[in-house]
């Protein structure tokens, strides 16, 4: 698997370079995407008790060490309030990691900090927290649906953490700090790409987005935001990437939109959700992708041989179809002559022909 080269004109679609992966050609490897999350995930594991009111079942298991105390974690999460099953949080439907720096995290968020301290890179769990460890007597103001004394129920996966260098935290990073470690992430990411662990690999562009979240693109204008665009934009297409490759078509998606809402003529955005489109079976999506992805690059092979492969794949429907309704309508059969038909039949011919000889006899009367 190789990486794709960022030129000052816009790259194609087939061609490699240094910031943007490619997905065509790579292996196949299977990935475990988080559940649909309407309710907590029923897990057999067994229960670890990691305080008096934090418990943890693990669901996926990590690798390497565990965070120590100031270490900056990048986590998605969802929250359910455990009397009423009611999910109130959800950070995977914002594609937008979490940043929680152990030991100075809120008071309401001490008991998934706990869980997480325990917690390996990689590793998914769920966690049961006592109210006294997340949003106690009151309850939640931000959030209604949490009542007082509501323990919570929390699926998180600990995507990655930085550990405190020198005492400097992110926060006090300048802009081409922050940028510099974001694209050491990509880098880093590209690397475990290239050995296709690709759920290792996504977990390092997620890092390298978190660096660059809303409230730090917010503040940047003029080449701070081009410099921080052009590490965070390939990050959400090598996440795409990585996405196809484990058949997780409708992340892909999201995360190809995201570039386009920067960038609306990204060949490789369009490409790549046009790709994740089609594999959901969303044609006429995937074919407008792939035409406005060729008005750029009308050169570009992979792009033509999708719009050829969507072209055969309508008219195969089509011949199906046809031959579907030509079963349904076919020939009209030719009608038969019931017995009580060939008796009426006989009847009109008999009335006829006495009618005509009557006829026949008045005439030679007169």
């Amino acid at each position: 698997m190789e990486e794709v080269q960022e030129e000052q004109s816009q790259p194609l679609a087939g061609q490699d370079s240094e910031n943007e992966i490619v997905a065509e050609g790579a292996s196949f490897v299977h990935g475990e995407p988080p559940q649909d999350g309407d309710s907590p995930p029923k897990v057999e594991s067994e229960v670890e008790v990691l305080d008096e009111k934090v418990t943890k079942q693990i669901i996926k298991e990590g690798y390497g060490q565990k965070p120590s105390k100031y270490a900056t974690c990048f986590v998605h999460y969802r929250a359910w309030t455990e009397s009423t099953q009611h999910k109130f949080e959800d950070t995977w439907l914002e594609q937008q990691p979490a940043e929680l720096v152990l030991g100075k995290e809120k008071k309401e968020m001490e008991g998934l900090a706990i869980g997480i301290s325990s917690m390996k890179s990689g590793e998914r769990a769920l966690l049961h927290v006592g109210w006294e460890l997340g949003y106690g007597k009151e309850g939640s103001f931000s959030f209604p649906n949490v009542p007082p004394m509501a323990d919570i129920l929390y699926e998180v996966e600990l995507i990655g953490f930085d550990e405190t260098k020198e005492g400097k935290a992110r926060s006090d990073m300048t802009v081409e700090e922050r940028i510099g470690a974001a694209d050491r992430r990509k880098m880093d990411g590209n690397a475990l790409f290239k050995e296709e662990k690709l759920e290792e690999a996504m977990q390092q562009y997620e890092m390298a987005i978190a660096y660059m979240g809303d409230d730090f693109m917010f503040q940047l204008f003029g080449k701070y935001r081009d410099m921080a665009l052009a590490v965070k934009n390939p990050c959400h297409l090598n996440m795409a990437a990585c996405l196809i490759k484990l058949k997780r078509y409708e992340e892909a998606i999201g995360h190809c939109s995201i570039v386009l809402g920067e960038d609306e003529n990204n060949v490789k955005a369009l490409f790549r959700r046009g790709k994740a489109r089609a594999e959901l079976g969303q044609t006429d999506a995937a074919r407008e992708d792939f035409a406005k992805a060729r008005k750029y690059a009308p050169e570009d092979k992979a792009i033509v041989r999708e719009l050829r492969l969507l072209a055969e794949h309508d008219k195969a429907v089509y011949q199906k179809q046809k031959e579907i309704y030509k079963g349904i309508f076919g020939p009209r059969p030719e009608p038969k002559l019931q017995r009580a038909s060939w008796l009426i039949v006989i009847w009109q011919w008999l009335l006829s022909l006495f009618y005509y000889i009557f006829k026949r006899g008045r005439q030679k009367t007169d």
